[in-house]
Order: structure tokens, then C-alpha cells, then sequence
């Protein structure tokens, strides 16, 4: 797994071991950002990223490498936890980030609000609706923000309250759900 572009293309991420993570492929972390640079529904350039079941943090560092200003990551899981600091302090962006063991459908209150979130939780175990509710009721999602959802491609998902369905794009066994939020 690679930085796809950016300052830090084609650095080297460290993937966490185990079962407890599916990171996003990087065809479609390319697809997803290739969508995010060339629309008008975020501007990446000094963006404030939240990656909430971060995993490696790949989403969070590949927003970094394009122009966002800060990412923080929630993830609860140990080895997800490891590969994402060993990822931090590879890239040395430490300064960028803030690493928050969490359970991203129960966050804490956030230390600022984002302009673009960005969630990949398993697949089909409904985790969505409730990591949406906590991201806004804590203070997570600045007005307007953009939040892009990775969800199976045969998944059903309905936008929740106070979010706006966007866009939707499959892309392979994922899909990617573009919602933006509104207070």
C-alpha cells in the first residue's frame, strides 16, 4: 500500500495485521480521491480530515499528501492503531495529526470541526448511521462538510438526518457514498 499522490507519493504505508481492518485498495483510494480533486464538493487544500475506522490511516495521509491541513483518526483496534503512529512518524506529519483511540460510532467531543470525513467501517454490520450521529452530535462535522462513506457495493444505505446525499459511485466489491452535512 502506497501514498497515490502528492508530497508523499509513493511513500510506503504499513498496513496493520490481522483481521481487524480491510484497508481500502488502492485503486479505489485513487478513484476516490481522482473524484475528490477534479468536484467542487470539498476544497483538499487546507482541509481539516477526520478518518474515523481509520485503519492504517491511508485516507487521512493520502488527504495530507494532496493539501489538507490536519487529519485526526479514530480507531480502536490495537494493531490498526500501531500501523497508523508507524505511518505518522514515516511520513513525519506528526505536527498534522492527532491519533485518538475511539470508538468511532462513539466519539469524543472533537478539538475542531472537519471539513471532510471520511469512514470505512466493516461491511454490512450497520456501524454508518450510528458513526454519522456521534461524528455530529460531538462536534466532528463542520456545516457543509463532506462525509464519503466506503460501504459494500450490494449494501443498502439511506442517508440519515441532517445529511444530504450527494453522489454515489460503486467501484469494484465497494461504494463510495458522498454525503454532505447540514445542521
Amino acid at each position: 500500500m502506497r501514498i497515490v499522490a502528492g508530497r508523499h507519493r509513493g511513500r510506503r504505508l504499513e498496513a496493520p495485521e490481522g483481521s481487524d481492518t480491510r484497508p481500502t485498495a488502492d485503486r479505489v483510494r485513487q478513484a476516490l480521491f481522482d473524484i475528490l480533486m477534479h468536484s467542487d464538493l470539498v476544497e483538499m487544500e487546507g482541509a481539516r480530515v477526520v478518518d474515523a475506522f481509520a485503519g492504517s490511516g491511508a485516507l487521512g495521509l493520502e488527504a495530507l499528501s494532496r493539501g489538507a491541513a490536519h487529519a485526526c483518526f479514530l480507531e480502536l483496534a490495537a494493531r490498526p492503531l500501531a500501523a497508523i503512529y508507524a505511518n505518522v512518524k514515516a511520513l513525519k506529519v506528526e505536527a498534522e495529526t492527532k491519533v485518538i483511540r475511539a470508538d468511532a460510532t462513539r466519539p469524543p467531543a472533537a478539538p475542531h470541526a472537519c471539513t471532510l470525513a471520511f469512514l470505512d467501517p466493516p461491511y454490512g454490520k450497520g456501524l454508518v448511521p450510528p458513526c454519522l450521529d456521534g461524528l455530529a452530535a460531538q462536534g466532528w462535522l463542520a456545516d457543509e462538510a463532506l462525509v464519503v462513506v466506503e460501504i459494500a457495493t450490494g449494501e443498502d444505505f439511506t442517508a440519515p438526518a441532517g445529511f444530504h446525499l450527494a453522489d454515489e459511485r460503486p467501484r469494484g466489491a465497494a461504494k463510495l457514498v458522498f454525503l454532505i452535512h447540514r445542521r
